[in-house]
């Protein structure tokens, strides 16, 4: 009994280190607005010095169908390649541009 007690306490220390250190690891956040196809997009861009870490879409008024699914690509791709210097999604073009204007105004408060 002592050494499953002894066990789930060692799987609890390695997920709560794991999880606290994926938090130090997002780095500084900057925020970011621009003009989407239906309206302003807000972001949120955690950077790790020059490496942008994640992105986060703090309001959006954008399609929650075709603009929502356009963002979400788009965000894989800023940070797959760190760069906003990326297409825009075909068929949400506007969509596509604010998002990427947000990001680079995020970027620019660094």
């Amino acid at each position: 009994m002592k050494r499953i007690l002894f066990i789930i306490l060692i799987v609890f220390i390695i997920y709560g280190c794991a999880v606290f250190n994926r938090n130090l690891n997002r780095g500084e956040v900057y925020e970011g607005t621009g003009q989407g196809y239906r309206g302003s997009i807000t972001v949120q861009v955690f950077m790790n010095g020059a490496d942008i870490m994640e992105i986060v879409v703090a309001d959006s008024v954008e399609n929650r169908f075709v603009g929502a699914e356009a963002i979400e690509e788009l965000i894989d791709t800023v940070i797959m390649y760190n760069s906003t210097d990326i297409d825009a999604v075909s068929g949400a073009t506007e969509t596509s541009r604010g998002f990427l204007e947000a990001v680079e105004n995020a970027i620019m408060k660094k």
